[in-house]
């Protein structure tokens, strides 16, 4: 198993790409300690990932934006497993509107949770990853962080700074052997996919060579790639998944 003996931290995990981030790990060896703010979605990932792997699950409310809310929960982690190896930041929210349109709660918001939220976690952590000099942190970007896209500018701008962040982080603890990378997914099959229109998810799929979108497991196993020792000479990338949109 390619996280046997690991504790790792997942947020947002109590549905989508997370919660298939928290069960692969899971099954690939790791104790995990998940967090998100729908506390009753995240209760039923945490049973659903004991029954299914047998592994230690401790679950947290935690509002990424409040550092105090952060910081209790990696107090909670240390003193249940002793221990934090893998940190990653999936929590994450979408306010769309054009520019001329956005409000400022709009576009706080989005920096707050993608930025300033993964910001708190990475503080948070990195404290005893440079105590022990290991440690695994991956974050979740976008493509559109780095193509940016109409009616986005808060999230773009918000991924943009998170790979901005990663690259930073990188080469801070780079010397404490701690690898620090990002994930760029593509158009996945989420819920918010879903509700796209036939027309709509057409002309999308015109865009992806590979003619279809991406699944969350796809994501899932490229994260799980980069926490693992087979990326322990990887650091400071942006790594993207998406069928081949950007190249």
């Amino acid at each position: 198993m390619k996280l046997e003996n690991t504790v790792s931290m997942v947020t947002g995990a109590a549905r989508g790409i997370g919660k298939k981030i928290a069960m692969l790990f899971a099954m690939e060896g790791s104790d995990l300690a998940i967090c998100d703010v729908n506390e009753e979605m995240l209760a039923v990932t945490k049973n659903e990932i004991e029954q299914k792997t047998g592994r230690k699950v401790v679950t947290e409310r935690v509002n990424v934006t409040l550092a105090p809310e952060v910081d209790q929960f990696v107090k909670k982690i240390l003193d249940n497993f002793g221990k934090l190896d893998i940190l990653v930041n999936n929590a994450g929210i979408t306010r769309d509107n054009l520019l001329l349109r956005m409000s400022a709660e709009e576009w706080d918001s989005v920096l707050d949770v993608n930025l300033k939220g993964a910001f708190n976690c990475i503080k948070a952590v990195s404290r005893q990853m440079v105590k022990k000099r290991s440690g695994k942190i991956v974050n979740m970007a976008s493509i559109i962080g780095i193509m940016g896209n109409a009616g986005q500018a808060n999230y773009s701008a918000s991924k943009g700074g998170l790979i901005a962040l990663t690259k930073t982080v990188a080469k801070e603890l780079g010397s404490r052997n701690i690898n620090v990378n990002a994930v760029a997914p593509g158009f996945i099959q989420t819920d918010m996919t879903d509700k796209l229109s036939e027309d709509a998810r057409s002309k999308l799929l015109g865009f992806i060579p590979l003619g279809r979108m991406g699944e969350a497991e796809d994501v899932a196993k490229l994260v799980l790639f980069l926490a693992s020792e087979d990326a322990a000479y990887i650091t400071g990338q942006v790594v993207q998944v998406d069928g081949g949109m950007v190249m």
